[in-house]
């Protein structure tokens, strides 16, 4: 099956709002091999034994990637890598905690400012001209979907930029978090999760730390429940709702795509929660399309240990953008992901994103190093 790859960029700044740049979904899939038993023990912080509201990962060695047919290039070669024990997050960051986080240090987040024209110029082909001022006003990314099933290599027909979109108002005025505050915090910038990182006093994970704690214990498996996407009829993860063609919105839904609480599905082989879908999550690493290849290349086949990412960015896949403009890695795929679109729910799919671009469907959860459970 074909997959279309829009990348995740303030690119969708001509029409009456704003010139910044547009991102939306697209990766590639995963390999489907055997899962390894037995599962492994969990192991979750209480605030006496480990942070709590943490689960424990346990070094380990594991095939990072995969060789599937069915996988992106940027998910190639599988390779071994292995990574020390640490702590991690059971659910994404959610709205309460970063409003806790907010109201403690009166942090003002990304969407919440005047776009900086510096961080949108890298972001574009060379020679495009600073927008007037008035233009540049705070905002974000906002999923709209389309009435109709309309070309996938256009995202632009279900992105927009919509000035007041924040983090308090995901969708735009008139929208809230009220009620939600279980939710995974969104329209949130790599910059946003780094400073709520340094108040909590944890540390975004990297690629290869997020990649083996989603996958449970299990080796290679497609999803990180196994190689079953609904086992017995059941799904284990908010994607997109196939009852409609992506990016169609049903009326009848009002228009209801989003993320719903943490913990509404079953947790993984680690105790961690949503490590696929629902929101995509910012991971520390910049990214390189081919950077798994490369890695591999210069270890020759021996696991690397705690690969921390490339020292820069590097991603031929999309028209119109600078290769080395500046991307960090998201993992975990999202509400928005489709099996006819982007079926990014999965441990090994990958994309760059934007550092300085909010959107309605990114978010992030921490990792802590703090002395392994005895």
């Amino acid at each position: 099956m074909a997959s279309t790859k829009p990348a995740n960029r303030r690119k969708l700044w001509a029409a009456a709002a704003i010139g910044v740049l547009a991102l939306a979904g697209g990766l590639g899939w995963l390999a489907v091999g055997p899962a390894s038993p037995p599962a492994p023990r969990i192991v979750l912080g209480d605030g006496q034994l480990g942070p709590a509201g943490m689960a424990w990962i346990p070094h380990g060695t594991f095939q990072m990637g995969s060789n599937s047919e069915l996988s992106q290039p940027n998910e190639r070669p599988a390779h071994a890598v292995r990574v020390d024990g640490f702590w991690m997050d059971q659910t994404h960051v959610t709205n309460d905690q970063f409003a806790e986080f907010v109201r403690q240090t009166g942090y003002v987040t990304t969407a919440e400012r005047a776009p900086d024209w510096e961080t949108i110029r890298v972001q574009l082909p060379p020679g495009v001209p600073k927008p007037p001022d008035d233009l540049l006003v705070p905002g974000a990314m906002v999923f709209v979907g389309t009435s109709a099933p309309v070309d996938l290599r256009n995202y632009a027909q279900w992105w927009t930029y919509v000035p007041g979109a924040n983090w308090r108002a995901p969708q735009g005025p008139g929208s809230s978090i009220e009620g939600k505050g279980s939710h995974p915090v969104v329209q949130v910038s790599h910059e946003d999760a780094q400073a709520y990182a340094r108040w909590a006093g944890k540390r975004l994970p990297t690629e290869a730390e997020w990649e083996f704690a989603a996958r449970g214990g299990l080796e290679q498996a497609t999803y990180a429940w196994g190689n079953t996407v609904t086992p017995d009829g059941v799904r284990q993860a908010n994607y997109w709702d196939a009852t409609a063609p992506f990016p169609v919105v049903s009326p009848n839904a009002g228009g209801a795509v989003r993320t719903v609480p943490v913990k509404s599905f079953p947790a993984n082989g680690y105790g961690l929660y949503d490590m696929t879908g629902n929101a995509w999550q910012w991971v520390a690493d910049w990214y390189r399309a081919d950077y798994f290849k490369r890695q591999t290349a210069a270890n020759g086949g021996k696991p690397i240990r705690n690969p921390a990412g490339p020292s820069e960015s590097f991603d031929p896949a999309e028209p119109g953008v600078p290769v080395h403009a500046p991307k960090r890695v998201i993992r975990g795929g999202s509400f928005l992901c489709d099996e006819s679109y982007c079926l990014s729910y999965r441990p090994s799919a990958r994309r760059g994103s934007d550092p300085h671009s909010p959107m309605s469907h990114v978010g992030f959860r921490l990792v802590k190093d703090a002395p392994a459970p005895r």
